[in-house]
């Protein structure tokens, strides 16, 4: 029975495994982005930065004082909506404007290629915080090599993102960019997470790990 359960992959039960995903993808970017639009209805583009980036910091430190940790997605949220706001309030140059898509894609992927040199990969953070996976990637080999190859994976997809979104800002018109640069994201996050999912599935099999619903 526990060698059993030591190779299951627990997840929440649907209805609970919904609602703590939701509230991880509101606080990273739900409240930070009503608090921008209820600021940009109020007083104006630059007020509504302030107040996404200021929620968006409020959550980083009740996190911090409340629960000793915040989770990934959400400082994730802060750092990328903190380069944003610095460069659209430092200058009103269109150019430098546009700047936020490349430097934020480089950022996160440093901020991946950073943890996949550690113990605790990025992605395995993300699949406990987001979708309340229960693992034990460190104490299985194949799992935890797994969470670091997909962790490299995501940063080398960020880091294309960020040369091809520089190359765009270069090269082609200002309306061209913002059409292309948001397809090529979506297609982008798209296949990385199609890859990923194939991928894991596959280690599943490989390692003969079962994913099971959490009986609390």
């Amino acid at each position: 029975m526990t060698a059993q359960m030591s190779s299951a992959l627990q997840l929440p039960r649907p209805w609970c495994l919904l609602r703590k995903s939701a509230w991880s993808l509101a606080e990273a970017g739900g409240l930070p982005l009503g608090a921008y639009l209820a600021g940009s209805a109020l007083a104006g583009s630059h007020a509504g930065l302030l107040a996404g980036l200021a929620v968006a910091w409020l959550i980083v430190a009740a996190r911090k004082i409340f629960t000793g940790q915040v989770p990934s997605l959400v400082g994730i949220s802060a750092l990328v909506l903190t380069v944003q706001t610095v460069l659209v309030l430092a200058t009103g140059q269109t150019w430098i404007y546009l700047l936020q898509f490349p430097i934020a894609k480089l950022a996160l992927a440093l901020l991946f290629a950073r943890s996949a040199l550690t113990d605790n990969p990025l992605v395995s953070r993300l699949a406990t915080e987001v979708m309340s996976l229960r693992h034990a990637g460190s104490g299985n080999p194949g799992l935890h090599r797994f969470f670091r190859g997909a962790t490299w994976l995501w940063a080398a997809i960020f880091g294309l993102l960020a040369i091809v979104f520089a190359a765009l800002i270069a090269t082609q018109p200002i309306p061209f960019f913002l059409v292309s640069s948001t397809a090529i994201t979506i297609i982008a996050i798209a296949c990385g997470a199609g890859a990923s999912t194939l991928w894991f599935v596959r280690v599943m099999r490989r390692h003969e790990l079962k994913l099971a619903f959490a009986s609390d």
